[in-house]
């Protein structure tokens, strides 16, 4: 069986944990009662979705020449991904994200260090074009220079490759070039409110404000509305489709479980409604476990008949 060709462009960060009974005040030390470290990064997290799923996965990234950025490269490596174009620098370290999270009750503080995620360059993405080119799909989000993933972008509607970019973490308006690249367009409700100055509350104002989104160029809006399920919306058709009723654990990351699964399922050829139907499953799967790609379940962890057609 041939596996899907995915390329995701993308950031590569190292989760950094400390749990802790209250957050400290400015200038207090305070005990921690837990660490733990984790592989994230929305990029990275999207292509470990995807590789577990099946998929045949080249990553181009951008590491520091650090043990977070060996230790990164040793997962992607365990996992089979292409690592080719995971290129390391010594001008930053990895990205990093730095969280302290109050156990009693759920409050976090963090940090977001990008690093080595901001020297991932538009060069860098033009050195990887004949591998982009193999792919089915390419998937960007913002955790890199936002030209850098509009250069992938670029390639991948020169090369006749299906694209797909999610626009997280929403920083400032696109340029119109961003719209008009996207065959798949895939913000959450908070994203789309950013972009469109319009509210979601309701699947009538989320259709609303995915029409916004079509009149700036894109050819397929896929909005995610959480346990609500998702939204497709394109010139030809309104089709909401919803989530499995779960008891959510953990939601952390769903939406890059969602984002890499839609992936993996629109390059093995499944119709655009059944392929969100199928990332709602996954994604459910992943909020009822603790972390983020850890949460993630791997094929084998799924009914065989989502993978049928």
């Amino acid at each position: 069986m041939t596996k899907p060709k995915i390329c995701v462009v993308g950031s590569s960060n190292m989760d950094l944990v400390t749990y802790t009974p209250r957050l400290p005040k400015m200038g207090e030390t305070l005990q921690g009662s837990r660490f733990q470290m984790g592989f994230g990064g929305k990029g990275a997290n999207q292509a470990v979705m995807a590789a577990k799923l099946g998929a045949e996965v080249l990553m181009v990234t951008k590491l520091g020449d650090d043990i977070f950025g060996k230790d990164t490269l040793h997962n992607y490596e365990t996992l089979g991904f292409d690592t080719r174009h995971v290129l390391f620098t010594d001008k930053a370290s990895t990205g990093v994200a730095p969280i302290w999270v109050d156990e009693t009750i759920g409050n976090n503080a963090i940090i977001i260090v990008p690093g080595a995620n901001d020297l991932l360059s538009p060069a860098d993405v033009e050195a990887a074009r004949g591998a982009i080119a193999q792919a089915q799909i390419v998937l960007c989000q913002w955790e890199v220079p936002l030209e850098t993933s509009l250069a992938a972008l670029r390639i991948g509607r020169a090369e006749g490759v299906m694209t797909m970019f999610n626009p997280a973490p929403v920083r400032t308006d696109l340029p119109a070039e961003a719209f008009a690249l996207s065959d798949i367009f895939c913000p959450n409700e908070t994203e789309t409110e950013l972009l469109t100055g319009m509210t979601v509350e309701t699947l009538a104002q989320a259709e609303d404000a995915a029409q916004i989104l079509l009149e700036r160029g894109v050819q397929n809006v896929i909005l995610t509305l959480g346990e609500r399920g998702c939204l497709l919306v394109n010139r030809e058709e309104v089709q909401h489709v919803p989530a499995p009723s779960v008891k959510a654990i953990d939601t952390t990351g769903a939406g890059d479980a969602f984002c890499g699964s839609l992936a993996y399922f629109l390059a093995s050829g499944f119709s655009m409604v059944d392929t969100m139907s199928r990332a709602n499953v996954v994604a459910a799967s992943s909020v009822q476990h603790p972390g983020t790609q850890t949460s993630f379940p791997e094929r084998s962890q799924i009914a065989e008949e989502l993978f049928e057609k």
